[in-house]
């Protein structure tokens, strides 16, 4: 008998792990198990927590549709786990690797108490689709540099996806109720979630792959469109797989009439390599959720001034594009990627904020919020990570949002407050006068601070820090 754990794998499709479960079988079959960890909850929020039960009843409805369950528990899993073995005579226990320094640790508890109770433990790379440490320097180093890491994953061979096991594979167990929101310490989420599961997951990719993933090149940087494909949460929770997403944009590809909409695929597919680049990076450099990965001779002065932090969290900082983002986030659990530089930007560069309140702010409040991607983007905002923005780069809101969201389409539906404002005034808020901003919109703040003295200021900070003044 083997043992599968579902961790942030919560699929049945392209699931490396559980193939390889149901592979070791011979003839046998698998029992699959969810386990509540408390120290893994302690990081949760109610939109996160929320979506993970609707993937989790989806899983579970897979499971019972070839006759079988899952097996739910709560505990530290170096203590149920074993227990489960035993009391089902189980030969082997598998899962698929996660790589923060969190899960590693737990691994390792989970792998010496099973091995103790003389239990095998097989783990498997399925999040990836290149393991952390495959795809290296020619020195055989951990790229640090995306670029170089992306030339490598794109050209090298790509495996397919993995079949779901078959019903004869899985054990006829009685699975558990899953608990009730409430009684893991969360509440009932106050946002509408996206569906969750591997069927809407697919359905997303889908969609977005039928026509605009040949225009991603460009519809992907304007918020106003529905340019791309919305799977970040899918591919964060596993209910997407990651050979499963490039097999599919690799189809795509094979349906592109011209150069311009193989661009388009091949810049998605760099987004999944993006997402591989993080992930490697935490997994060789755990310490990086809460400590720069790049130190600087002296310590970045950072301001972490409340009132302006309050300011940006509400969407009040008189930036239009950087307010509208921060609402999209309250009020969808998600931001357009564009915006998320130009907020993360604003924060550690006009604010000069710690990017550790960015960052904990958007944990709590992305559905879609996976440690290496977020990490990553954060550090990248904040010049501290590697392959980061330089310090003397920082993003013109003004010109972000003229740029981007010309119209002001997407400013408006998120700033209600501008909805009568030309677009031409939105983009010129911060240097109207007073009396204009107030007879256009008596309701929006004036702006928290002048970008280019903040700029000037960041700058001089940043240069203090490495040592050049």
């Amino acid at each position: 008998m083997q043992l599968f754990w579902h961790r942030q794998d919560l699929r049945l499709h392209d699931n490396r792990g559980l193939a390889a479960a149901a592979d070791a079988a011979e003839g046998e079959a698998v029992i699959p198990v969810f386990v509540f960890d408390d120290d893994v909850l302690a990081y949760g929020s109610d939109r996160r927590v929320a979506f993970m039960l609707e993937a989790l009843a989806e899983l579970r409805d897979a499971y019972r549709a070839r006759g079988s369950d899952l097996l739910v528990r709560r505990g530290d899993p170096s203590g149920v786990l074993p227990d489960l073995a035993l009391e089902r005579d189980v030969d082997a226990v598998h899962w698929n690797a996660d790589y923060s320094g969190l899960a590693q640790e737990r691994d390792e508890a989970v792998a010496d108490a099973l091995s103790a109770a003389g239990v095998e433990t097989h783990r498997h790379h399925d999040a990836v689709i290149h393991e952390p440490g495959d795809i290296r320097t020619n020195a055989g180093d951990p790229y640090q540099v995306y670029t170089y890491f992306w030339k490598k994953w794109r050209d090298r061979d790509k495996p397919d996806p993995f079949d779901a096991p078959g019903a004869d594979s899985l054990a006829a167990v009685a699975g558990d109720d899953l608990p009730a929101i409430d009684a893991l310490g969360f509440d009932e989420p106050d946002i509408d979630l996206p569906r969750a599961g591997h069927d809407a997951a697919a359905a997303r990719l889908d969609r977005f792959c039928d026509a605009d993933v040949y225009d991603y090149t460009d519809g992907r940087e304007y918020p106003a469109r529905e340019g791309t494909a919305r799977v970040s949460q899918d591919l964060a929770y596993g209910t997407l797989g990651p050979r499963e997403a490039y097999a599919r944009t690799a189809e795509a590809m094979t349906g592109a009439d011209d150069e311009g909409e193989r661009e388009g695929v091949d810049e998605f597919q760099s987004q999944l390599a993006w997402r591989e680049f993080y992930a490697q990076v935490l997994y060789f450099n755990p310490e990086v959720v809460s400590e720069n990965y790049d130190d600087y001779e002296h310590p970045i002065p950072w301001r972490n001034d409340a009132d302006e932090i309050a300011a940006w969290k509400a969407g009040e900082t008189g930036y239009p594009i950087v307010d509208a983002g921060m609402r999209q986030l309250k009020r969808e659990g998600y931001v357009h990627n564009r915006v998320r530089m130009v907020v993360a930007s604003f924060l550690t560069k006009d604010l000069l904020t710690d990017w550790r309140v960015g960052y904990a702010h958007f944990r709590e409040h992305l559905v879609d919020h996976d440690t290496a991607n977020d990490n990553g983007g954060w550090q990248w905002a904040a010049s501290t990570g590697t392959d980061a923005q330089p310090y003397f780069r920082i993003f013109n809101p003004q010109t972000q949002g003229e740029r981007y969201d010309p119209d002001a389409a997407y400013i408006r539906d998120y700033v209600p407050e501008l909805a009568d404002v030309p677009a031409a005034k939105i983009h010129e808020w911060p240097e109207l006068d007073a009396a204009e901003r107030t007879d256009l919109a008596p309701g929006y703040p004036a702006p928290i601070v002048d970008h280019g003295e903040r700029r000037e200021a960041a700058i001089e900070a940043f240069e203090t820090a490495r040592g050049e003044e």
